[in-house]
Order: structure tokens, then sequence, then C-alpha cells
């Protein structure tokens, strides 16, 4: 009987819990909240705020292109459930920009574009379903301190476009899928106990790291997966020289390559790229046979990639939790 009683009272706890959630704004497509679309609860709140706002988003498949301009900071996004509430569009490289014959080309062809700071979304998928034929953004980020927590982001080639030297994100819990250098980008980007899915024998990351920037994407504690019959896949190749990729305590899935890492057709790469591995598993860790160019550090080392070290700047020290 005791028993029983503790646990009708911890489920009342977890009730209340949920029903005091408090959402600024509530985005419905049977009508049932403030605002039927993602887009118009945004730019419901648009303009500089110190203060943030919560959008919560019931499920559905939203067929939007979505932009959180500039000056919209501070805004988070929260799914009911991450597998049914999905902002999805279809924009590829060579389609036309609307209302002209130009190719729309890679930096047009987002689902979602993040350029306010302090944004963050939960709970949510990010498509985009474009055919295979080009390169085809699901997110484009640009924006400082932007934290991706429990997300999907589908797609195929230039999934995820982490842009901005600048810029800073986090991915935790998060599901990414592509086929050619389906994570690229210039932003210092942390990864942490993410999966990492190739639907094609390619690229997983591009970088294109500043020198002057000591990081660019690192994983920790992920898990790299593949597609049946994937078997030929890299863990990255520079983009631009100095690009810079890290996987610490990683599973590595057998379809990563014994190489590990490409030049990109460009021996001049190899005297600037900085590719780092330390202390991963799985059948596709054994470096034995890398390219030389790229670095196998031991755990002691791990500490020079926490997140603490990898997110200081001159100006600030950002924790994302």
């Amino acid at each position: 009987m005791k028993k029983i009683l503790i646990i009708l009272l911890t489920a009342c706890c977890f009730s209340l819990s949920a029903n005091e959630v408090k959402y600024d704004i509530i985005v419905a497509q049977d009508g049932s909240g403030n605002f039927t679309s993602v887009q118009e609860a945004i730019n419901s709140v648009r303009g500089v705020m110190t203060e943030r706002k919560t959008i919560f988003i019931k499920n559905g498949i939203y067929r939007e292109k979505v932009v959180v301009e500039t000056h919209s900071m501070n805004i988070t996004l929260v799914g009911e459930d991450v597998e049914k509430t999905i902002i999805s569009w279809g924009d590829h490289a060579n389609m036309s920009l609307p209302g002209t014959d130009k190719p729309m080309g890679t930096f047009k062809t987002y689902t979602l574009l993040v350029q306010g700071h302090g944004f963050r979304a939960e709970n949510l998928t990010i498509e985009n379903n474009a055919e295979p034929l080009a390169q085809a953004v699901a997110l484009h980020a640009e924006g400082d301190k932007a934290v991706f927590v429990n997300c999907r982001f589908l797609g195929n080639q230039d999934t995820i476009y982490a842009g901005n030297h600048l810029s800073r994100q986090y991915y935790k819990n998060c599901y990414i899928e592509g086929t050619t250098d389906f994570i690229f980008g210039s932003a210092t980007v942390y990864f942490e106990h993410c999966s990492i899915y190739s639907k094609k024998n390619s690229y997983i990351t591009a970088p294109s790291t500043p020198q002057e920037n000591p990081f660019g994407f690192v994983f920790f504690q992920c898990k790299l997966t593949a597609a049946e019959g994937i078997n030929k896949v890299y863990l990255g190749r520079p983009w631009r020289p100095y690009g810079a990729s890290a996987f610490i305590e990683c599973v590595l899935g057998s379809h990563i390559l014994p190489a590990g890492w490409d030049n990109w057709r460009n021996a001049d790469n190899e005297k600037t790229a900085r590719f780092v591995e330390i202390n991963n598993t799985g059948a596709g860790a054994d470096i034995s046979q890398r390219v030389t160019w790229s670095k196998q550090l031991d755990k002691s080392q791990e500490k020079n990639y926490s997140l603490e070290k990898v997110f200081t700047t001159i100006e600030d020290t950002w924790n994302p939790k």
C-alpha cells in the first residue's frame, strides 16, 4: 500500500509539473494556439530582446521556410514531440530563385535560418526533403550562442550549415543525417551525445574554420552509423585551409574508412588541416592506417577540448548547459 501511494504521489507531482509549464506563445495547426504557423509566432516577438520568449509548437508538419532574423534574439522553439513536430521545406541549390532564372545556390536552400543570437530549439525535427539532386540545407545557423537539444536534422548533401566564424553552437542528444559534407561551415560547434548517420559513401564534415579559431567541430561521445551497404565514409575533409574537426570518445562504425580523412584533392590542405581523434572506439576507430597528417592524441589531452575551453573567447566564456 505504501509503495502504491508513493507511485501515485510521484505521478501527481509530474502531472502538476507538466501543467505548470508556461509558454509565451503556442503554435497549433488546428487553431487552438496563438498562431498556426511558426514564422507568424516568431514575427510576433521580433526585435532585440533581453528577456527570453518561448514558443511551444504542437505536433504537426509545418511546411515553412522559417527565418529567425538578426534582430530577433533569445527565442526558444519547443516542439511537442521530436518525431511529430516537424518543420519541412524542399529547396535545393539547382532550383531557380523565385521570379528569376538564377540558380538558388547552397546558402538560400535552408529550411530554418537562425541569425539571431541566443537561439534555442528543443524536441524539433528540421527537414529539407528535396530530392538528392544538389546541396539542400536543413539548418543554416549563424547566430552566436545557439543551442539545439533533442532535435533531428534530416537531409542529404549539406544538412547543417554552421556558418559565421564568430558563431558558437551546441548540439546535445541530436540526430543528424546526410550524404556529403552534411555538417559544414566556419562556426565553432560542440556536438555531445549525438547520432551521426551517413546515407552515402562520402564525407561527414567539411569545416572551413579560420586559422585564428582554435576549434571547429568537436564531437564528444557521439555515435557514427550508416545505412546498409555504406562502407566508405570519411570523417571529414577541409572545405578551406585550417579546417578543424575533432572526434573524442566517439563510437565509429565500420563504415569509416581506414584513412579517416581526405585532403579535398589538394595536398596543401594537409599542411594546415586540424583533424584530431582521441580515445574513440568501434570498428572504424582503428588508427593504424590513418593519414599521417591527422593527429591521434591520448586521453590526457581531452581536457584541451572541454566544453568550457571550446566556447571561451576573448569576450566571454559561454556555458550552454
